[in-house]
C-alpha cells in the first residue's frame, strides 16, 4: 500500500473517532503511515471536517469562555479562515490541527443584536440548568434568523465510556418556525467496542404571541420550547434502551441452554472434574491388561 493509500485509511479513522479519542486516533494512525509530514498534510481536511461536524469548541483569546467551532460560524469574506464568538463580537482564526484559536479580531455585530444577546441568554440559562460543562453558541443568519448550537462532551475513560451530545436550531421568527436536530454519539470499550450513533430531527411551532412580544420573552419561551423537545428526545432514548435490554438483546440468545436447565455456576467446578474423572476411566479401561 502507497503512503498516499494509508494516508487516505488514516482520514478515513479520522473521521470516525468516537468522541474525545481523536488524539488517541492520530497517535494509532502516525504507526501505519509512518510519514508525520505527508499525514499532517493529508489528514487536514478531514480533520477539519470532523471539527467542524463534531461541535469542536475552543477558548475565546482574551475571554474567559468557549464557543463552537462550526460551519455556521464560519467568517464569508475572508482569505484565512476565520470564526465568529458572537458572545465577544470577535473572530479568530482556528488551526483545526493543534486546536487553538489565535489572531482575535473585533466584529461589528448585526441589527438582530438585541434578539439575539436574548436567545443567548436564554440558551446559557438553559445550559446552566441541563447539561454538565456544556457549550452554546447563538449566531445572527438575518434579522429574523437565528442559529443555536449546543454541545456538551463527558469523557471517562477509566471506567471506558465517552458521550456526545449535539443539538442544532435553526429559529425563523418570520415563518414562526423551528428546525432541530439533536445528535448522540457513545462509545463504550471495556472488552469490547460498542458505539450509539442516533439523530432525532425535529420542527416545532412557534405560537405567534411568541414571535411578536419582546426579546427577552420570546427567547425565554422560545427554549421553553426547545427544553420541551429535548426531555422528549431522552426520554425515547431511555425507552429505547430499557426496550433492548429487555427485549432485543434476550432475543439474541437462548433463554436455556441445549439441556433445557439452567446451568448452577456454583457447582460448574464440579461439572468439570466429573468430566475429567469419567475421561480419565475411558482412558484407563481402554489399556491393556
Amino acid at each position: 500500500m502507497s503512503s498516499e493509500d494509508r494516508v487516505q485509511v488514516a482520514a478515513s479513522f479520522i473521521l470516525q473517532s468516537p468522541p474525545g479519542e481523536i488524539n488517541d486516533v492520530l497517535n494509532d494512525v502516525r504507526v501505519i503511515v509512518d510519514d508525520d509530514a505527508g499525514l499532517e498534510e493529508g489528514i487536514l481536511p478531514a480533520l477539519r471536517e470532523y471539527n467542524i461536524a463534531q461541535f469542536t469548541t475552543v477558548e475565546v483569546p482574551g475571554e474567559h469562555h468557549q464557543t463552537i467551532v462550526s460551519e455556521f460560524a464560519r467568517v464569508p469574506g475572508t482569505e484565512e479562515e476565520r470564526y465568529l464568538d458572537p458572545r465577544s463580537k470577535t473572530s479568530f482564526v482556528f488551526n483545526h490541527l493543534t486546536l487553538e484559536a489565535t489572531d482575535p479580531q473585533s466584529e461589528e455585530p448585526s441589527e438582530a443584536e438585541p434578539q439575539r444577546v436574548a436567545l443567548e441568554s436564554a440558551a446559557l440559562s438553559y445550559l446552566s440548568s441541563h447539561y454538565h460543562d456544556g457549550v452554546a453558541t447563538v449566531l445572527a443568519m438575518s434579522t429574523t434568523q437565528f442559529a443555536v448550537q449546543i454541545v456538551s462532551n463527558k469523557y471517562n475513560p477509566s471506567n471506558y465510556w465517552a458521550g456526545r451530545w449535539r443539538s442544532h436550531y435553526e429559529i425563523d421568527l418570520e415563518s414562526r418556525t423551528i428546525q432541530g436536530r439533536v445528535l448522540v454519539n457513545v462509545h463504550y470499550y471495556e472488552q469490547g467496542n460498542v458505539q450509539l450513533s442516533t439523530s432525532n430531527d425535529s420542527s416545532i411551532s412557534i405560537p405567534a404571541a411568541v414571535s411578536s412580544s419582546s426579546p427577552v420573552s420570546s427567547a425565554s419561551k422560545i427554549f421553553a420550547l426547545i427544553e420541551a423537545e429535548e426531555s422528549r428526545c431522552q426520554t425515547s432514548l431511555n425507552d429505547a434502551y430499557h426496550e433492548m435490554g429487555e427485549k432485543a438483546f434476550k432475543g439474541l440468545r437462548r433463554a436455556l441452554p441445549l439441556t433445557r436447565q439452567k446451568i448452577d455456576w456454583d457447582k460448574t467446578m464440579g461439572y468439570k472434574l466429573g468430566a475429567e474423572l469419567t475421561a480419565s476411566n475411558r482412558a484407563f479401561g481402554a489399556q491393556p491388561r
